[in-house]
């Protein structure tokens, strides 16, 4: 106030005509008093210890405990905090929740996964990684590895597992190190960094580090092999991610919230629905899906799908009201709005018995020519008390989508023929290669499955 009410003395004086020496003198006094004023409440707010609480908790998340564990003060922990991580203040505190959460979570559920994450590495690691490939690493990336890096290369693996009779996947995290050894610089993945990796299928997922072969910086994707180009580097990609965050913080979110099931210690990438269930009399079926890029191609147009059906009868329903699958019936409906009608007994080689309260759960898989489709049918039951009394228990229509995908920029490039994509490839129902048991009781086979292109 001082401040204002000295130079609104200045002004007046100026307005009014020549300034005398008094006036000058006591403007500059009101104007020192004011600046020394602000200063010292500027230091003592500076200084003032529970403002630097508030942006402790938002910034780096400390708590009260780990608070007391540094017995040094909020300002004290915020400044030594920033000096080492200040450039990632606008990421830190959303990774290091979705570490955290992830941790607590799987700590509770798959404590063997969360014992193969690895310890975080240093600036000086990043910045050598970046010397050794040649590019920089976005800011996003870098802070997750500080707080963690990847995993070691185990199985199950942090990022998800799928599983068919013939056919495991399970992508591993990949560590800064490992990351910088798969870097990749050869036509179709130029300037491509590895985050995942499948040791059973070799199977990554890409982030590009530059604006190069038709892909955004920083999107993150799985490579997809043009199988009707001549080009040996016409890479087709299945995107999954815009931002090393957005992927990761996503993919945390569907784990921690359940939209991921938890299988015998690993993590299995199925996407439910809730509105996919559907009940009849005492019975509920529910449908998961879930995408395959490994068995999957978009030249020539193959989009393979897996399915996880759950069966489960009511546990308040009578005894008497056991039964038996006998059959399966699909209706299969493809983008193009071709039908096609599949029936068959049992269900992948079975013959479940439902009773009051039990459950019986399958995998199967089936393919599209194109890139969505949906499925909906239903089983025939008989009685096991009354053997002669039929029934039908409806399969809700649950819809399959490939993600989104980007053709080669080399296929658009050198490919002056026209090929002719084949698309007379039905979609079916491939019961005969369903899981042989139960997705309780998977193993973790080995191998290619049999729909592979």
């Amino acid at each position: 106030m001082g401040c204002c009410l000295g130079l609104g003395k200045t002004r007046c004086s100026q307005t009014g005509g020549p300034l005398d020496q008094q006036n000058v003198n006591e403007s500059c006094e009101l104007l020192r008093a004011g600046c020394c004023y602000l200063s010292r409440r500027l230091n003592q707010l500076s200084s003032h210890d529970p403002l630097w609480k508030r942006h402790c908790k938002k910034y780096w998340l400390i708590s009260d405990e780990e608070k007391s564990r540094r017995n040094q003060s909020w300002k004290a922990i915020f400044i030594s905090t920033y000096s080492d991580l200040g450039r990632y203040i606008q990421y830190y505190a959303t990774l290091k929740k979705a570490w955290d959460d992830l941790e607590k979570y799987l700590g509770q559920r798959c404590p063997r996964m969360i014992g193969s994450l690895k310890e975080s590495v240093q600036e000086e690691d990043l910045d050598a990684v970046e010397a050794q490939i040649g590019c920089k690493l976005p800011d996003d990336y870098r802070c997750s590895f500080r707080i963690h890096n990847g995993q070691k290369l185990v199985v199950p693996g942090l990022m998800g597992s799928m599983a068919l009779s013939n056919h495991y996947r399970s992508e591993d995290l990949l560590d800064i190190d490992t990351a910088a050894g798969g870097f990749q610089q050869r036509l179709g993945l130029k300037q491509c960094l590895p985050l995942t990796f499948c040791i059973h299928t070799g199977l990554s997922q890409y982030m590009a580090l530059e604006s190069v072969e038709g892909r955004n910086k920083y999107e993150i994707f799985y490579q997809c092999p043009d199988q009707m180009a001549r080009n040996p580097s016409a890479i087709d990609m299945f995107i999954t991610g815009t931002s090393y965050l957005e992927w990761f913080t996503s993919y945390v979110n569907k784990v921690v919230t359940g939209g991921y099931p938890i299988i015998r210690d690993q993590i299995f990438r199925y996407v439910h629905d809730k509105e996919c269930v559907a009940t009849t009399g005492d019975i509920t079926v529910s449908v998961s899906t879930s995408f395959l890029p490994e068995l999957s191609s978009v030249h020539p147009p193959h989009y393979f799908f897996t399915y996880r059906i759950r069966i489960e009868m009511s546990k308040d329903a009578l005894p008497e009201k056991a039964c038996q699958l006998d059959s399966r019936y699909w209706r299969i409906t493809n983008a193009k709005g071709d039908v096609e009608e599949v029936q068959g007994p049992g269900v992948v080689g079975e013959f479940p018995i439902i009773s009051p309260g039990r459950v019986y759960e399958y995998t199967s898989c089936t393919t599209f020519s194109t890139t969505s489709g949906y499925m909906e049918g239903y089983y025939t039951f008989h009685c096991l008390y009354y053997k002669e009394k039929f029934f039908n228990v409806t399969i809700p229509r649950f819809h399959m989508v490939c993600p989104t995908f980007k053709v080669s920029t080399a296929r658009m490039e050198t490919n002056n023929n026209k090929y002719a994509v084949d698309e007379d490839e039905d979609s079916t129902d491939t019961d005969e290669y369903e899981d042989r048991r139960r997705v309780m009781d998977i193993p973790a086979p080995s191998g290619r499955c049999p729909h592979h292109t």
